[in-house]
């Protein structure tokens, strides 16, 4: 039986907060999602709940440079100081606008270090056992600020720095021998900078749940992807778990929490857990479009108590609508000094999508922690529940990547329903000082579009989500019957990497993994043929294999030409994932790129350009003939593309040699060419001119 609540040791639970923070803001005074009114927000609601009473201040000083340097350079470190002061009066707004998603101002570089500073002292305090637990309510966050890099709102690191002087400092380590540290990121967005701080150290476990797109919600690309574990003594100490898509809530959040992150807490056992608390995936922000309550805070940070002797620290990440960001930490403060979740319901089932998730994490994981060996009971996975479809936006990535000075697009796209969801670079976005989370973009006004606007005819935000999870984009399913012959080329020849289109994951010389496709089936088969097309190798640069060019055919056939390729035979839904990687960096598209109506043009017209990826290094679609009355397709340059490459408008280059050798692999593995001939065949295919 529990003791009585009198005669329990009242929990020293400590609370940083310093106004000074809020002297960094926009320059100019235009309105934006992190502003100074987000930390004053969270106090005015603690102090309305007495919970400042019950709790240890303590005051806050700016952080050592020292000790930002264990994680940031020097470089770094010298421009934060200085952007602040009268030097940089009259670049300071330029260079800001050079930055992702990043503003300046004279009061900048206090607040940045006053977070830091806050931070790391609560967490000593922690470590120290001053303190059982803290919240470090703090501004600008920190969890996207890299080592020489500020982006998406951050300028120091605050966790990463805290972490690191827990690991690092001599008299803290003397004093405290801390050698585990559990990092938990609830924050919506992926945490890049902390992860690539931490990626080779296995001091560190990262653990990262946020919103993923598929590689198309901010910061974007694959850092999120839950292939990326780690690498050297960290390897396997690197854990993400990417959403596929927005609308995830309590009940998807906590079956993580059960069936990853407890599980490996457990046997990791960690001295102290450092938590990047941002509260932007709360019903209703206006960046996040996920659906966590207070309460679903509640219990993951309940759930968490119970390791490291409770030693937890709270910092502030992101959080955009002011009161759900003032509710979801007061509910955190409650948990901290009371021992026990606020009060709250959970409703609904995970998403499908989400039981998927988790098993794609734990069986990349397993070879590193074997609690994740054993398959989850079929019983609990049992789901229907899907989101509402949504059109993600374009970012050019794979073997299709534009050149280096290519900008990709960023828009705002809207739902069949009017709904929109918010998939926007961070620094487009403007919030009101208000409650209500509304926005603007480009000087229009919008409300706020997620759940919460449904949410105002329903007393249970959890009849929106349901509502919401019953339409779904049948598209997948039809095309998922219809079988054809993928005509591979280039790197693809090599089985192993093209199963990174499929599975996900990286081949060696890979910089980035692929992201896979939503059917996960190996090919149901593979056979060779040539083909009367040139092959040839342009542009200068791709993301995945770094400098040099990318294979392509010839539009167009010639008698006079010949190129080997390797069918794999895998569905038209397949394919269609396949070409979206190929031509961009994200999966979830509301239509097919093509459906069984183009097969019919395809057939007839022999080619078909792709409008929807117009602009995507890979966007025509060739129909090469049948094998086994089964269609052959393969995806190039548009014949516009060719004649530019032709007429040296746009740049040809041999491959890089990564690149190269995978190509070499495919050929040799398929037993098509000795290895010598594949050299020279390649080597022709580079030097020819067009």
């Amino acid at each position: 039986m529990d003791s009585a609540p009198e005669n329990r040791p009242r929990p020293r639970v400590g609370l940083a907060y310093d106004d000074r923070m809020c002297q960094h803001a926009t320059p100019d005074g235009e309105r934006h999602p992190e502003n100074p009114n987000r930390i004053r927000a969270i106090w005015r609601k603690l102090e309305a709940e007495c919970i400042p009473e019950r709790c240890i201040l303590f005051n806050i000083k700016e952080a050592e440079d020292a000790i930002i340097e264990s994680v940031h350079t020097r470089k770094h470190i010298q421009f934060i100081r200085n952007i602040s002061s009268k030097e940089f009066d009259s670049r300071r707004l330029r260079i800001a606008s050079k930055l992702d998603s990043i503003y300046f101002n004279e009061g900048s570089s206090k607040s940045a270090y006053l977070a830091a500073g806050a931070v790391v002292e609560a967490t000593e305090n922690v470590a120290k056992g001053d303190l059982d637990s803290a919240i470090a309510i703090v501004r600008p966050p920190g969890h996207h600020a890299e080592a020489n890099k500020a982006m998406g709102f951050c300028l120091l690191n605050n966790v990463a720095i805290a972490a690191s002087y827990l690991l690092n400092e001599r008299v803290c380590t003397a004093e405290l021998g801390i050698r585990r540290i559990l990092i938990v990121d609830w924050d919506v967005h992926h945490g890049n900078g902390t992860q690539k701080m931490f990626y080779k150290d296995s001091r560190v476990l990262y653990f990262s749940v946020h919103r993923f797109d598929f590689g198309s919600f901010y910061p974007s690309g694959g850092d999120g992807s839950h292939c990326m574990t780690g690498e050297d003594q960290g390897a396997g100490y690197n854990i993400n778990v990417p959403w596929e898509h927005g609308q995830c809530g309590d009940v998807d959040y906590l079956a993580v929490w059960d069936h990853i992150l407890i599980p490996v807490t457990e046997t990791y056992n960690p001295e102290i857990i450092l938590v990047s608390a941002g509260f932007d995936a709360a019903m209703g922000d206006p960046l996040g479009g996920c659906c966590l309550t207070p309460y679903g805070y509640s219990l993951m940070l309940k759930k968490l108590m119970k390791f490291a002797d409770g030693k937890i620290v709270l910092a502030l990440e992101g959080g955009y609508n002011l009161s759900s960001l003032a509710n979801s930490v007061l509910a955190c403060a409650k948990t901290l000094l009371e021992g026990n979740p606020v009060v709250g319901n959970l409703e609904g089932k995970p998403f499908e999508s989400t039981w998927r998730v988790i098993n794609e994490v734990r069986h990349e994981l397993k070879t590193y922690w074997p609690v994740f060996s054993f398959d989850l009971p079929q019983e609990i996975q049992i789901s229907k529940a899907k989101p509402y479809p949504f059109q993600a936006g374009i970012n050019y990535s794979s073997d299709s990547d534009l050149e280096k000075d290519h900008e990709p697009s960023n828009t705002l796209y809207t739902l069949t329903n009017g709904v929109e969801d918010v998939i926007l670079p961070l620094s487009k976005l403007n919030v009101d000082d208000g409650d209500n989370g509304k926005f603007t973009v480009s000087g229009q006004d919008r409300s706020q579009p997620n759940v919460q606007i449904l949410s105002e005819t329903r007393e249970n935000p959890k009849e929106v989500e349901t509502e919401i999870c019953n339409h779904f984009v049948p598209w997948r399913s039809s095309l998922s019957k219809i079988d054809v012959w993928y005509g591979s080329y280039g790197s693809n020849m090599y089985r192993a990497r093209f199963l990174c289109y499929i599975e996900g994951g990286k081949v060696e010389g890979m910089s980035e993994p692929s992201l896979g496709a939503r059917d996960k089936s190996s090919p149901k088969d593979v056979k060779w043929k040539s083909v009367p097309h040139r092959l040839f190798f342009a542009r200068s640069h791709s993301n995945a294999w770094g400098d040099g060019g990318a294979a392509f055919l010839n539009p167009e056939s010639s008698t006079n030409d010949k190129t080997y390729m390797r069918c794999y035979r895998i569905t038209l839904e397949q394919f269609n994932d396949v070409l979206i990687q190929e031509n961009l960096n994200y999966k979830s598209f509301e239509s097919p790129l093509v459906d069984s109506h183009d097969m019919e043009f395809l057939v007839k017209n022999r080619s078909i350009c792709v409008e929807s990826i117009k602009g995507g290094w890979y966007s025509n679609v060739l129909y090469l003939g049948e094998l086994d009355g089964i269609p052959i397709l393969t995806m190039t340059c548009p014949a516009s593309d060719f004649e530019k490459y032709r007429r040296g408008e746009l740049p040809a280059c041999a491959p890089a040699k990564g690149y190269e050798n995978i190509i070499l692999k495919g050929l040799v593995e398929g037993e098509q060419l000795p290895l010598q001939q594949a050299i020279a065949y390649l080597k022709d295919a580079a030097a020819n001119k067009l």
